[in-house]
């Protein structure tokens, strides 16, 4: 009886090991809802480096995953995980606000405005010391939040666990989207990227009610990208991205 009850123990053991390494090594998965396709990556902000990126050291946009990537090889660093983060100007410039590393380099823009960066409530992801928060726009200036990164998108997915006023069901808008979403207490951030083309309901309802997830941001469509080099995936694009953001460890 004792011996197979530590043989028990030891089993539980080494498949909970097994499940923290996968955890671990594994940010990114496909997943299916309602027949669509998803592949959703998850930060720890506990724990994950999760940081900003736009600009090289000589002033050019970094463009590609992989330009950024060679970057962070050199000092010693990789991308766990990464996407485009935020609309972007003909100069790759950000829309909206965006903080890199502290450095404040658009303001935020609290406005309607065209496009779907100007259909209101539009948003703010914001990282800070261990969470991070996507938070609606006036919100944000209310609370003046000390970010280390921070961008600004729009519209909003998710409001308070509310869908945007202005999706609809049967809207034939459709496009490869990506966006992120924040647990209620800060410590997780949740990336996702559509795998086929969805309206923005369908968007938002997978953070929603799939996710669970309390607040959900838009980052873009049609041109949105993905790294995830432990599903094998760096999609590709012959227009050079804006901002991008990802997790970033040790080589």
């Amino acid at each position: 009886m004792m011996r197979t009850l530590v043989t028990l123990l030891l089993c539980a053991a080494g498949l909970s090991g097994t499940a923290h390494a996968q955890s671990g090594e594994s940010p990114c998965r496909d997943v299916s809802y309602k027949s669509v396709s998803y592949t959703v990556c998850t930060a720890d902000m506990t724990q994950d480096r999760l940081e900003l990126y736009l600009y090289t050291e000589a002033g050019k946009p970094y463009g590609q995953f992989a330009s950024l990537d060679r970057m962070l090889l050199a000092k010693g660093k990789k991308l766990a995980f990464a996407m485009n983060a935020g609309m972007y100007h003909e100069n790759r410039a950000p829309v909206g606000h965006y903080i890199e590393n502290g450095t404040e380099l658009q303001r935020v823009i609290p406005n309607a405005g065209p496009g779907n960066f100007g259909l209101l409530p539009n948003g703010v992801f914001c990282v800070r010391q261990g969470r991070a928060d996507v938070i609606e726009t006036l919100r944000y200036l209310d609370d003046q939040p000390t970010c280390t990164h921070a961008t600004q998108s729009g519209p909003m997915l998710v409001i308070d666990g509310k869908l945007h006023p202005r999706f609809l069901p049967d809207s034939d808008s459709r496009y490869i989207r990506n966006g992120v979403g924040t647990s209620r207490d800060g410590k997780t951030a949740t990336f996702v990227i559509s795998n086929a083309p969805v309206n923005f309901h369908a968007f938002a309802s997978f953070f929603r009610d799939y996710l669970k997830l309390p607040q959900a941001l838009y980052f873009d469509g049609n041109i949105s990208r993905l790294y995830a080099p432990n599903l094998n995936r760096s999609d590709f694009g012959f227009t050079s991205l804006g901002p991008i953001i990802g997790v970033v460890t040790d080589k």
